[in-house]
């Protein structure tokens, strides 16, 4: 039943097959078709013989290929275990290797940290070296050029590198202040420096001496240089002198050509053509000497000093141009003291010595205030100044000792006007710029004015004194004291001057206002009066009662008195009118009829008491009627 099934199950799965899809069925269906089938035995027969043959053919085919794949099967087996065997060899030299790797590993690591350590040595070393030591090049470019003496640009590139190397070595010191290493090459780079700079200086010194007139060939190692120099103020200040003295022949020269052939091109007449006219000689040497002093200090910021630090520029170029001006001090010295000591004008002469302090004034501002030009100027200007005073004096001393007694018209003789003149011209000369310079005017002023004023009224008194009447003295007084006065009051610094002309005012009118007033009374029978009337005590008993204070007698005073009132002006001096002054004229008045005024109240505040007798007068008028009457 089992077998059965079996078989039903294979043909099923037979019929359910597709057997057009099974290539194995396909090619035996194949086969079996070129066979030849003669008859069914035979058939059957040949077609087992066929099969058998073809069997054993294919027995063989598989013989041989089974032979072929043993044969490769055996040589793949040499191959393996010849490849086993180059394994075993590889396995062998790659745990060698491996050996040997890690040796060469353990080694190269302790290499790399020996590199590493070497490296970090070597850049230390290097950092060490460029921080505290120059290379040969610099070396050789520090001892500075051997043929033209010019220092090339290397030489302030090597120069820059020393310094940082002392700065870095200075400052490592300060650390480590008891390291040895540092403290002798800080010895030795303070060495090298200090040949640096003495390269520096001499090639400095060279290229000055050699600097020619026009100033055209300048080299920028001169201001390079320089600069160097300046943490060097010895060798700064040799430097620099040593060119203020290469500039200073070349100044004079031009100085003198200045003076004697003019400007370049004959375009400006020499100085010298103007020494008649001592003002303006003076002037242009000294204008000459301020553009000369202007010109060398443009140069010397601009071309020489331009890369110093401005306090060194400011210090060392008034240094240089005080070394550089004072050559000009004896040509210039010479020829003003030939002017001063024969010139006789004394405003020209008041006017050098003031030019003299304005220029040493302006030059202090370019050149030390010590320096030898600036002494000059100020002995030139002390030298003018002597010979200002000794000239006016004698000047003064000829115009008074002409001086004459006045004319009837008591005016100031011409003496006067000449003195006075003399005054007006040299104060007027203060306008000038010039005189800005002088350090104290008042004490000037009051100087021109004793030398002047003095003498004039010391004349004018003695001259006075030959005058018989004493009202001729004060009006002639007046009159030379006024013109003083408005002389003197224009001008500054004169008001102590003006104060005692105003009390010599006063005085001589005191003088005329005394006679005046004196006359007044008299003429008015008032004088007696007022005398009694002043001098009485009230122990004396009524006024009326005392010889010449009769009531009569005071009453005709009071009525001539009265008349006066009425035309006041016909009662002056004939000397009055003679009073140059309206002015001093109207004060005269003023004051005159003040003192009458004053010595009426004394009578008047005396009669008009009851008990001193006088009841009756209608013709006493009151203080107020009489003040009204006299200022109307």
């Amino acid at each position: 039943m089992d077998q059965h099934t079996n078989v039903q199950a294979r043909i099923e799965s037979l019929l359910c097959s597709k057997l057009e899809e099974d290539e194995k069925f396909v090619e035996s269906i194949e086969y079996l078709q070129n066979l030849n089938v003669c008859g069914a035995d035979a058939t059957e027969r040949q077609l087992r013989r066929n099969l058998e043959d073809r069997e054993l053919e294919l027995n063989h085919e598989y013989l041989n290929a089974v032979e072929k794949i043993n044969d490769q099967v055996q040589s793949f087996v040499d191959k393996i275990s010849q490849m086993n065997a180059i394994c075993r060899n590889l396995t062998d030299r790659i745990q060698s290797n491996k050996e040997k790797t890690r040796e060469l590993l353990k080694r190269t690591g302790t290499l790399q940290n020996e590199k590493e350590e070497l490296k970090i040595k070597q850049e230390y070393l290097n950092n060490f070296f460029e921080k505290y030591s120059l290379t040969e090049e610099e070396e050789k470019a520090l001892l500075g050029p051997k043929t033209d003496g010019s220092l090339p640009e290397s030489f302030f590139k090597a120069f820059a590198s020393l310094q940082k190397i002392v700065q870095n070595a200075g400052e490592q010191l300060k650390l480590e202040p008891d390291n040895l290493t540092f403290i002798e090459i800080s010895r030795s780079l303070q060495q090298k420096m200090e040949n640096a700079y003495s390269v520096v200086h001499q090639s400095v010194i060279r290229e000055c001496r050699l600097l020619n007139v026009e100033f055209l060939d300048l080299k920028p190692t001169v201001h390079r240089s320089l600069e160097l120099l300046q943490s060097r103020p010895t060798l700064f200040e040799s430097a620099t002198s040593e060119y203020g003295m290469a500039r200073r022949s070349n100044v004079v020269r031009a100085y003198i050509d200045a003076l004697t052939k003019g400007g370049k091109g004959g375009m400006q007449k020499s100085i010298e053509q103007f020494s008649n006219e001592p003002l303006r000689y003076v002037g242009e040497m000294l204008s000459w000497i301020q553009g000369a002093i202007s010109a060398e200090r443009e140069i010397l910021i601009s071309a020489v000093l331009k890369s110093c630090q401005p306090e060194n520029i400011t210090a060392f170029s008034k240094s240089v141009l005080s070394n550089i001006s004072e050559a000009l001090c004896q040509p210039l010295r010479v020829r003003v003291e030939q002017i001063i000591t024969k010139e006789t004008n004394c405003v020209a002469l008041y006017r050098l010595s003031s030019l003299f302090l304005f220029y040493a004034k302006n030059f202090v501002s370019d050149i030390n205030a010590d320096s030898v030009l600036v002494k000059v100027l100020h002995d030139l200007h002390e030298l003018s100044q002597h010979m200002f005073f000794s000239v006016v004096n004698a000047t003064v001393q000829r115009i008074t000792s002409k001086m004459d007694v006045p004319d009837y018209d008591l005016l100031p003789v011409n003496a006067v006007h000449q003195c006075l003149l003399l005054l007006r011209d040299i104060l007027e000369s203060h306008n000038d710029n010039a005189f800005a310079a002088v350090l104290d005017r008042k004490e000037m002023h009051a100087k021109i004015f004793a030398h002047i004023l003095d003498p004039l009224l010391q004349s004018i008194q003695l001259v006075c004194s030959n005058l018989d009447n004493p009202l001729d003295v004060a009006v002639y007084m007046l009159n030379c004291m006024n013109a003083i006065r408005s002389v003197v009051i224009l001008h500054q610094f004169s008001d102590t001057r003006l104060e005692g002309l105003d009390m010599m005012i006063t005085a001589n009118e005191d003088v005329l206002v005394s006679e005046q007033a004196s006359k007044i009374l008299s003429d008015n029978e008032l004088m007696d009066i007022y005398t009694r009337c002043f001098a009485h005590q009230t122990n004396q008993g009524p006024l009326a009662r005392i010889p010449g204070m009769e009531l009569e007698r005071v009453r005709n005073a009071l009525a001539m008195f009265n008349e006066f009132l009425s035309q006041p002006d016909g009662y002056q001096c004939h000397q009055t009118v003679k009073i140059s002054s309206a002015r001093i004229r109207e004060s005269v008045q003023k004051r005159t009829f003040e003192n009458v005024l004053a010595a009426y109240s004394v009578i008047y505040n005396k009669i008009s008491q009851t008990e001193n007798g006088y009841t009756d007068l209608k013709s006493l008028q009151t203080l107020d009627e009489v003040k009204q009457s006299l200022f109307k």
